[in-house]
């Protein structure tokens, strides 16, 4: 008599990142139940808080009282908007982990597009932006630096691509292989190489709350971008040394023929001797500071630090 094994349904584990989301995480928490209802997996919820200060971690653990899919790990400090992300999704122990942020920004209604396009044999399926609701200036900026970016980057990029999205177990396997302790994930994703999946979405405006974007974190990320997949920034310096001191030579043998050919009428005056120093002082502190960049994303791989340190974690199985 043979025994009938019922087979075991996919996990898909869902990461959502949070920092002062006590008015979007309970609507996050219901629309994700009301989506996967309808989906054939088994799923877990987990939470990264990056140390709240408001009410959202004892919301989240009152939904993990009623409900043992979600779990939740806060960080012992904040750990900024890019490490803390990339550590929850390292967390995750799913047939697929799909990482969502919990503004509602990305809609959980995309889920199932984002499996469908799993279930087509795409590794990686990243949510991409059509359009956005929100701030003008901060959505011209973005577009303008994935323009940039695809330029420098030694990899293509996938433009307006949000780093929400689907990744399989086999694509987070090889994210803790590569233990980047400051990633950037959408270019670490093509840079991996596997097929990319997209899912487009108009992206809604942010409803509750504050949005933790800032001018200094839109500059980490652009220069994490930079930094981490192009060495074109260092070969534009030293090109664009080669043609400042011929510039300089050209100037200066230009001047010495002036002087000597018309000497009682040429007067040198100190404009362009200002002009001049300024304009090289500003060009040295702005090679500096790119180098300092690149020797700041050294020093940060060589400490070998965590992602991030744990407070603690709840409802994970030893």
């Amino acid at each position: 008599m043979k025994i009938k094994i019922k087979k075991k349904n996919k996990l898909i584990s869902i990461v959502t990142f949070c920092f002062n989301e006590q008015d979007n995480v309970v609507e996050l928490y219901e629309r994700i139940k009301n989506v996967m209802k309808n989906i054939s997996y088994d799923y877990e919820l987990i939470f990264i808080d990056n140390q709240s200060s408001d009410n959202t971690v004892s919301l989240i653990k009152n939904l993990i009282a009623k409900d043992k899919k979600v779990r939740l790990i806060v960080n012992a400090r904040n750990f900024g908007h890019i490490r803390s992300p990339n550590y929850g999704i390292l967390q995750s122990n799913g047939d697929a982990c799909i990482a969502i942020t919990s503004d509602l920004q990305d809609p959980p209604e995309l889920i199932p597009e984002l499996l469908q396009k799993w279930r087509d044999g795409f590794k990686v399926v990243l949510l991409v932006k059509k359009s956005s609701e929100e701030n003008s200036i901060f959505y011209f900026l973005r577009k303008s630096y994935y323009k940039i970016i695809n330029k420098l980057s030694d990899v293509p990029l996938i433009d307006n691509a949000t780093g929400a999205g689907l990744f399989d177990k086999k694509i987070v396997s090889i994210l803790k292989d590569i233990n980047d302790p400051y990633p950037y994930l959408r270019g670490l994703l093509c840079e991996i190489g596997f097929p990319i999946g997209k899912v487009y979405y108009d992206q809604p405006r942010r409803k509750r709350g504050l949005s933790k974007n800032n001018f200094y974190t839109l500059y980490d990320h652009a220069v994490l971008g930079v930094v981490n997949h192009s060495k074109v920034p260092l070969r534009l310096m030293t090109i664009g040394g080669f043609a400042l001191s011929f510039l300089s030579l050209f100037i200066a043998l230009s001047f010495l023929f002036l002087k000597l050919f018309f000497w009682n009428s040429f007067q040198l005056g100190t404009a362009p001797i200002l002009i001049g120093i300024f304009f090289f002082g500003a060009m040295q502190a702005f090679f500096i500071g790119i180098l300092g960049e690149y020797i700041g994303s050294i020093y940060t791989h060589v400490r070998k630090l965590p992602l991030v340190f744990e407070l603690e974690r709840i409802n994970f199985k030893k």
